[in-house]
């Protein structure tokens, strides 16, 4: 009937009508629409769909269906041949459900079946809102926030969930390549074009990482040759001349060896003193990051792999009038930092029946700075390696490892020197942190399963650190996913490799007790669903989260405005809140948004005052809206994030500045043409021109504090040249202070 009627129909122009199947089987509900009009229909219960009265022409077909890869055929329809029959086979898609991870297991498993909420976010996400960094590019996730910490040289840290940088662990392949003294400078080194994505656990992680995993971590895990373009260049400029290229390539050595080269150059040169202060608004780079991996191909297709990186960057950021020949100098004031920063990541699966692997990492980092006249050296080396089984038995997966961490950390501080009878004698500081831990994940059913966890720690000054940790996961329905997390998590504190206001010579540092180790006590509730039916997909991920610390290090401002107190607190502090992500897809426009939202409270306990934590925000959200253009075949997305007030150290009761920085957002819009191999893009960042107040930087006329008058007690005097009694400081500091500003760029791969 449905032959003898496209017959009947199709007389007078043609036709085009066919057949739809997966797996060898009819696929009902597909949408074929042909492009460039309106015109679309739907495949029946059968697999079968005409379009039975179509003009002569070139046509290109569309189909489309949830769970399935999109397929596109072109037919042409002329008066020699009316009538055109096309069959199609589907290739089913795999779900972002069921997405490969391994950051909150330390094993590859779907994210489905992993109890450890994951958030993942791949090369495409980043390239909605293209920076130069890893570091930039992570203002637009739910949770997660670039902290600017200095007006100045523009150092930087990553909080989760209102926690501080030093709590965050940033892993690059599983391997803790960022920590200690490159958590300042060393997340601007990683370049967008080495990601193939990246897996965010927020809350701890330290029964598997081991410190530093307190409030989350990041893992970014870079391209597999195997996944990687033959050739790809990443070529972008802004209206603020800043430059940035990526470049990368693979190419085979010899039958068995795979090699993957990337090359990051980035290059801002031009002074720009928007806010009126005489201070550079952002500060000048030249940096180079070379990468190189190799992957050889082994029997079974066991994993062997190695990498090498080599980052430099030379930055500077001070009085406009400033060059290298005032560096270090009382003239005119300029903070310079040089980086030399080495690295080597190493994978290896033991030639053996079990799965036994091997990871080895080892990162040498070199600073170099001047902070005005305050001179800055530091050399640190951290190598780090783990051997870990993992083994299937019955409803048990099991993974058993041992790890050892060693850092070498020397600078020109009391950190690193002792005083004998006679005179002061440099001492480098020697952490030797052997660990061991274990992990039962037990599969009580098809929709339950149980994660058990734990790891010791031996430190050579703080002796045994134990970390618990249990995790639960429930699928009570299809794609409805309960979590529940909970264990602790420990932290040793390095002052001045962690915190740049230590580093400043803005205020003195004052170190009042032998630190102790930070413990925190956390859990989480985590609620994941995704819906998928014929025109759309709508999903939601909700999370309650609580942290509870003991022995925390805070860094006390405002006790003293000439001065950076740090101590264990004497009571205890709470980060507590809800996230929540929604993210809604409608296929026939095609529009995509992801909405984020992040509700807070973090405060501190003294002596039984409660106090509200500086520099974290209550409340964050973000977005991001991707709309195409079908007959231009162009891409539009708008991204942004919007912030909450958050507390600002002052420098006492006369600093008029406010205490409290308002609502801020950061908002930008980008606009795509694609072609096979090219893509042009282009757009404004921060599309409303916010910047923090002009005076964020206190007495930038007097950086050296030549005019400061003290007291007996060394506090400011108020003066006729200093009426508020303040001295040069630039960590009030919270939002980025480059404005609106345009970028084009173009993306070439083979």
């Amino acid at each position: 009937m449905l032959i003898f009627t496209l017959n009947l129909t199709a007389q007078n122009g043609g036709r085009i009508y066919g057949y739809v199947k997966a797996k060898g089987q009819p696929l009902q509900f597909v949408s074929i629409g042909i492009k460039s009009s309106t015109l679309g229909v739907i495949s029946n219960s059968e697999g079968y769909f005409s379009f039975p009265s179509i003009d002569f022409g070139k046509y290109e077909l569309s189909f489309t269906m949830i769970g399935y890869v999109t397929q596109v055929k072109t037919v042409y329809v002329s008066e020699n041949k009316k009538d055109i029959f096309v069959q199609v086979d589907l290739v089913e898609q795999q779900s972002d459900l069921n997405e490969i991870v391994v950051t909150g297991t330390m094993k590859e498993v779907s994210k489905t079946d992993s109890p450890v909420p994951i958030e993942i976010y791949n090369s495409s996400f980043f390239q909605k809102n293209p920076t130069p960094n890893i570091f930039e590019s992570l203002q637009n996730i739910n949770g997660v926030r670039p902290q600017l910490n200095c007006n100045v040289c523009n150092t930087g840290d990553i909080h989760i969930n209102g926690l501080e940088g030093p709590y965050t662990m940033i892993l690059i392949d599983g391997m803790p390549i960022v920590s200690g003294l490159s958590t300042v400078y060393g997340l601007s080194g990683i370049p967008n074009s080495l990601v193939e994505r990246i897996e965010i656990v927020k809350g701890p992680a330290s029964s598997l990482y081991g410190s530093e995993a307190v409030g989350g971590l990041i893992n970014v895990i870079t391209k597999k040759t195997s996944n990687a373009d033959k050739l790809s260049i990443d070529v972008m400029s802004t209206s603020y001349l800043e430059h940035n290229v990526d470049v990368g390539f693979k190419q085979q050595i010899g039958k068995k060896i795979s090699s993957l080269v990337g090359l990051n150059y980035y290059n801002y040169q031009n002074p720009i003193d928007n806010n009126g202060d005489g201070f550079t608004d952002v500060t000048l780079q030249q940096r180079v990051s070379l990468f190189n991996k190799l992957n050889l191909e082994r029997i079974d297709n066991k994993e062997a792999s190695i990498a090498f990186r080599y980052f430099y960057e030379d930055r500077w950021g001070g009085d406009m009038n400033w060059n290298s020949k005032w560096r270090g100098t009382d003239s005119i004031y300029g903070e310079s930092i040089f980086t030399n920063r080495y690295e080597m990541i190493g994978k290896y699966q033991l030639p053996l029946k079990e799965k036994i692997m091997y990871n080895v990492s080892l990162n040498n980092h070199q600073q170099n700075s001047y902070y005005g006249i305050t001179k800055y050296l530091a050399n640190q080396t951290i190598f780090f390696n783990q051997l870990y089984w993992e083994k299937e038995i019955d409803m048990h997966s099991l993974l058993l490892g041992v790890s050892y961490r060693y850092t070498w950390f020397d600078d020109n501080t009391t950190v690193t020197q002792y005083r004998d009878s006679i005179k002061l004698i440099n001492k480098p500081n020697k952490v030797h942190l052997p660990g061991i831990f274990v992990q039962d994940e037990i599969k009580l059913n098809c929709n339950h399963k149980l994660l058990l966890g734990f790891r010791y720690d031996y430190n050579q000054i703080h002796c045994n650190i134990y970390t618990p940790r249990l995790a639960y996961k429930w699928n009570f329905k299809p794609n409805h996913i309960l979590r529940f997390n909970t264990g602790t998590g420990y932290r040793i504190n390095n002052v001045f490799s962690e915190d740049h206001a230590a580093l400043t010579g803005a205020r003195d540092v004052v170190v009042q007790t032998n630190l102790k180790p930070e413990q925190s006590y956390n859990a989480n509730i985590n609620y994941l669903t995704k819906v998928y039916k014929e025109k759309f997909l709508f999903g939601i991920d909700v999370a309650l989260f609580y942290t509870y610390f003991t022995n925390r290090i805070i860094a006390d401002y405002e006790t003293d405005a000439n001065k950076i107190y740090f101590s264990n607190l004497n009571g205890h502090s709470v980060s507590k809140g809800i996230s929540s992500n929604i993210e809604f897809e409608l296929y026939q426009l095609p529009l995509k948004f992801l909405l984020g939202g992040t509700l807070m409270d973090n405060y501190k306990v003294e002596n039984n005052i409660r106090s509200t934590q500086l520099l974290t925000e209550n409340f964050s959200g973000t977005w991001s809206l991707s709309y195409q253009l079908k007959k231009l075949d162009v891409n539009i997305d708008y991204t942004g994030n919007v912030r909450s007030p958050m507390k600002l150290p002052l420098l006492g009761d006369l600093d008029t500045r406010d205490e409290f920085s308002p609502w801020w957002s950061i908002q930008n819009i980008q606009v795509s043409k694609e072609w096979k191999l090219l893509k042009i893009y282009g757009g404004i960042k921060n599309i409303l021109n916010y910047t923090p107040p002009s005076n964020s930087i206190a007495r930038p006329f007097d950086p050296f504090d030549k005019q400061v008058v003290y007291d007996n007690n060394g506090q400011v005097i108020a003066t006729n040249n200093n009426p508020n009694a303040l001295s040069f400081d630039p960590t009030y500091m919270f939002a980025p202070n480059q404005g609106i500003r345009f970028f084009i760029g173009l993306r070439y791969k083979i």
